[in-house]
């Protein structure tokens, strides 16, 4: 009797790519030889909640480490070396060459087949005087570990965080917490360059009101440190200098790709290793996943980068299926993403309205703002949903959900309709479970795909602000009309505004010009919509609604 060769599976790099990777091959090929070499102390920790354990949320380090190589070893049988870094795959000979960083020994370790999932390292400008004992990313457990000890031991006030992105704004929420006085730097206008600029601002709006500094539209260009090379400042492009006590840079990450370049395996147009839909390199016998790959975005079809945890488990478990003889396929991702800081949420998932003019489509872009739960039930709270709708078909391109409770609910109802390629008008035919304190009889991502459904039906024609600032700007003539209360248009309204109240517009028609070009706006745009179809039907020539009201378009 003759038995087949034992199956040689070589992974390079743990966390959510590699360690998926290792546990699916397992599950496939239970003869298989597995090792897995990784270059840190860690082959599986849980990265997203390094910045709650910064701030004393999660209080059990422990709890970050997912797996340890004696857990790996007990339960799936893969031999997994921590400070080990592979220096070269050489192709031709199907060998790893791997130095033991403890003892500086190098080892080769032949394979049939090989995961690649190097990640992506934190991005540190090239400034002078880094390295500093105060100057710190978070990206791995280390990471964080250093800055808690620099908390404890050194008590620093201020705080600069470098980078408005989630893990930012995270890591921002979380010195706040520990009583430091915190300033965010972001080099674009906005925070969440990730969201629209409109979303994000209701997120910047929490964080100001909460006490948390923001400079943004300016970057870093130097620090200003003490004898001891301890940064205590932060100078600006802008010339202004920022007092601190400790910085953290979270600028955005770099994916690893030096391993896969000396290689020769094929990098993608996007930046990325590229990779066929089942993991699979340019070279058969080598699949990749996680940060370091090219994803297919589902709403475009187009390779990408996408470093979210994800999309990197699951392409971990593909790759290391096919790599021990399965045949799984990886069909890409929306990019569903997600952060709360300072008691306020937001994500998003597909295409926001930037990036999806930016693919050539002709957008509808809509607004609402509803509560997230039945208003006559205590608590509830105001959501912000905006949705970008291909114009031409109706088609849901992306969605961005902002508020205090309930976002992660929505965000989710939204990608599951993206990954079914559903249109706007069958988002407002959803049946959502409903009771008063979960949500209304119509949830609000049901109102929001009836608002988008009703334009897209010529039931209402809407304007977005930044459109309209942009008419008035060139001095369009434009019959700007508040439907709000006295008191509400009193309180604050848009330059050039007419108040007429919705309540008592068919009493008065007669004070407008019904030839003219107008704009009906409210708060959040109900009453707006309500005003719309009133000079509609009075045979008002050109009426649109400001969507989202005066929540997206303060004076």
């Amino acid at each position: 009797m003759t038995t087949s060769p034992t199956r040689r599976i070589v992974i390079i790099g743990g966390v959510a790519g590699g360690a998926a990777a290792a546990a699916k091959a397992r599950r496939t090929d239970e003869h298989a030889d597995i090792v897995m070499f990784e270059r840190g102390p860690h082959v599986s920790f849980a990265n997203c909640g390094l910045p709650y354990y910064v701030g004393g949320d999660i209080a059990d380090r422990e709890s970050l480490l997912l797996q340890t190589p004696a857990s790996f070893w007990r339960r799936f049988r893969v031999r997994v070396l921590v400070r080990h870094e592979v220096l070269r795959i050489d192709r031709a000979a199907k060998v790893v060459e791997v130095r033991n960083l403890e003892t500086q020994e190098l080892l080769r370790q032949p394979y049939d087949t090989l995961v690649l999932s190097p990640g992506a390292g934190a991005i540190v400008p090239p400034l002078a005087g880094l390295p500093a004992p105060n100057v710190f990313t978070v990206k791995t457990v280390p990471d964080s570990d250093a800055v808690r000890s620099w908390l404890d031991e050194q008590r620093p006030t201020h705080a600069v965080v470098v980078g408005a992105g989630f893990i930012g704004l995270e890591t921002a929420e979380a010195l706040h917490g520990r009583g430091l006085h915190v300033t965010v730097v972001e080099l674009q206008p906005q925070v969440l360059p990730a969201l629209d600029a409109d979303m994000a601002e209701h997120v910047a709006q929490r964080l100001r009101e909460r006490g948390i500094d923001l400079v943004l539209g300016d970057g870093i260009a130097g620090l200003q440190a003490d004898a001891a090379q301890v940064v205590t400042g932060v100078r600006l492009a802008s010339g202004k200098v920022l007092p601190a006590g400790i910085v953290v840079l979270s600028i955005g990450v770099r994916p690893e790709l030096k391993l896969a370049v000396d290689a020769g395996l094929e990098i993608g147009s996007a930046g990325g290793i590229a990779v066929n839909e089942r993991q699979q390199t340019s070279d058969p016998s080598i699949f990749a996943a996680g940060d370091a790959v090219e994803v297919v975005q589902r709403v475009t079809g187009q390779k990408v980068r996408m470093p979210l945890a994800g999309p990197a488990s699951k392409q971990g478990r593909v790759a290391g299926a096919n790599a021990a003889g399965g045949d799984l396929q990886f069909p890409g991702a929306l990019g569903t993403a997600i952060l709360g800081t300072m008691g306020i949420s937001a994500g998003r998932t597909g295409l926001t309205e930037r990036e999806a003019k930016a693919q050539g489509f002709d957008v509808l872009v809509t607004h609402t703002h509803n509560l997230d739960h039945a208003g006559y039930y205590p608590g509830a709270l105001m959501l912000h949903i905006k949705l970008v709708t291909d114009a031409a078909t109706g088609r849901l391109l992306g969605g961005q959900v902002v508020g205090e409770h309930g976002v992660d609910k929505r965000l989710d109802v939204l990608a599951t309709a993206l990954q079914a390629r559903m249109n706007v008008d069958e988002l407002e035919e959803l049946d959502l479970a409903y009771a008063p304190q979960f949500s209304s009889a119509r949830d609000p991502v049901i109102m929001a795909g009836l608002v988008a459904a009703n334009a897209m039906r010529n039931d209402f024609d809407i304007i977005t602000c930044p459109t309209l600032r942009a008419q008035l700007q060139a001095g369009e003539p434009i019959q700007l009309l508040d439907v709000r209360t006295a008191s509400e248009f009193a309180a604050g309204h848009l330059e050039g505004a007419l108040n007429v109240p919705v309540d008592a517009l068919r009493d008065r028609l007669g004070e407008l010009d019904p030839a003219a070009q107008t704009v009906v706006y409210c708060k959040v745009g109900f009453r707006g919509y309500l005003a719309t179809r009133i000079l509609q039907q009075h045979g008002f020539a050109s009426v649109k609604n400001l969507t989202g009201g005066m929540l997206v378009c303060t004076p």
